[in-house]
C-alpha cells in the first residue's frame, strides 16, 4: 500500500504560507509528495526553499496559472488536479499550503489507509478541522467554517477537485475546465480518518495577512486580475477576538519555530467596534446564532452545512 501526497503552490513563501511545515508534517507518512509549482512573482523563494529541503520524496511539476481560462478561484482546482494526476499511490493525501498534520495522528492515518485499501466502497477519508484565527493560541468552531473535509482520496481518475479546491467530487464526465459544474457528479463515500487537520491560514502578521487576502480575492474574480505581485501597506483587521476560543491542545511539532516567531499580539483585540469595517463571517449575527444553537443543543455538531461526502458508518461491516 502506497500513499502519495499532493498540493499546488504559487508565491507561498512571500505570502507567508507555512508550506514547509505542511510538507514536513506529511513526509513521514507518504511515499512521495507531488507539487504543482507555478511560476511566481519576482523575489518569491518558494521553489528555492522546496529544493533546499533535499527530500527525495518531493517531486515538482512546473506550471503556469491560466486565470483567464480558470477564473473565480477555479485555478486552484485545476492546479490541484495537475498534481493529483501525477500521483502513483493507492491513496492520495491532499494538503493545502496552510494545513498541517499532527505527528500523533500519523500512525492512525496509515492504519486506516491499510484497513480500507482493498475496500472499493471507501472512496475517501475525512478529517476534523481545527481553524486558528489571528493567534496560534486562539481558534474557533463556528457555523461559518467547515468542521470537516475530505483530505484523502482513492487514486481514481474520475475523482476531481471541485470549485476552488476545497474538496473533491466524483465526476466521470469531467470536461477538464468547468470545476463548478455539479451536473453528473456525486459525493464521495468516505470514512473518518481518525485524525485532525490543523488549519493556520489566518495566522500571519497583519501586513502579510492583508497581502494574502488581496491575492485570494484577485484569484476569485470572474475575469483575470492581471499579473504582478500584490502590494499592500494596510494591516489586516482580525476583528473581535472574543468570538474565538483559547486553544488548549498541542500544536504539531513542525510549527514550533513559526509559533515562536509570533509577535503581533498587540494588533489583536478582544472587542473591535463593527462600525466602519466589514465583519468577518464568524462575527455576523446569523452565524453566531447558528453556532450558539449547535453548541447549546447539539453538542457542537454542525447543522445544515453542505458537505461533499457521505460518511459511511465505521463498523465491522465497513
Amino acid at each position: 500500500m502506497r500513499i502519495s501526497g499532493f498540493t499546488f503552490l504559487r508565491n507561498a513563501d512571500s505570502l507567508g504560507y507555512p508550506f514547509l511545515e505542511a510538507l514536513r508534517s506529511a513526509l513521514p507518512l507518504v511515499d512521495e509528495f507531488v507539487i504543482a509549482l507555478a511560476e511566481g512573482d519576482s523575489g518569491d523563494a518558494t521553489g528555492e526553499k522546496l529544493r533546499a529541503l533535499g527530500s527525495e520524496k518531493i517531486r515538482l511539476i512546473p506550471t503556469r496559472w491560466d486565470l483567464d481560462r480558470f477564473p473565480g478561484g477555479t485555478v486552484y482546482a485545476r492546479q490541484t488536479d495537475i498534481a493529483k494526476e501525477a500521483c502513483g499511490g493507492d491513496w492520495l493525501l491532499y494538503l493545502q499550503a496552510d494545513e498541517i498534520l499532527h505527528e500523533n495522528d500519523l500512525e492512525g492515518i496509515r492504519s486506516r489507509c491499510d484497513k480500507f485499501v482493498d475496500d472499493p466502497r471507501v472512496e475517501g477519508m475525512v478529517f476534523d478541522y481545527v481553524h486558528f484565527w489571528g493567534s496560534f493560541n486562539r481558534h474557533f468552531r463556528s457555523h461559518a467554517w467547515y468542521a470537516r473535509e475530505i483530505r484523502i482520496i482513492r487514486n481514481d481518475p474520475d475523482i476531481h477537485s471541485f470549485n476552488d479546491a476545497q474538496s473533491f467530487l466524483r465526476n466521470p464526465g469531467f470536461d477538464g475546465r468547468n470545476y463548478r459544474n455539479k451536473t453528473g457528479t456525486s459525493k464521495l463515500d468516505c470514512v473518518h480518518s481518525g485524525a485532525r487537520m490543523f488549519h493556520y491560514g489566518h495566522v500571519r502578521p497583519p501586513l502579510t495577512m492583508e497581502a494574502k487576502s488581496l491575492a485570494f480575492q484577485a484569484h476569485h474574480r470572474e475575469t483575470s486580475p492581471g499579473g504582478g505581485p500584490v502590494d499592500s501597506h494596510e494591516a489586516f483587521e482580525y476583528g473581535a477576538m472574543k468570538f474565538t476560543h483559547p486553544f488548549e491542545g498541542s500544536h504539531p511539532k513542525v510549527m514550533g519555530n513559526r509559533i515562536a516567531s509570533f509577535d503581533w499580539g498587540d494588533a489583536l483585540h478582544e472587542d473591535v467596534p463593527a462600525k466602519g469595517r466589514v465583519l468577518h463571517k464568524h462575527e455576523r449575527l446569523r452565524h453566531r446564532m447558528a453556532t450558539w444553537v449547535e453548541d447549546r443543543f447539539f453538542g457542537g455538531r454542525a447543522l445544515f452545512q453542505s458537505e461533499h461526502f457521505r460518511l459511511l458508518e465505521d463498523k465491522s461491516k465497513v
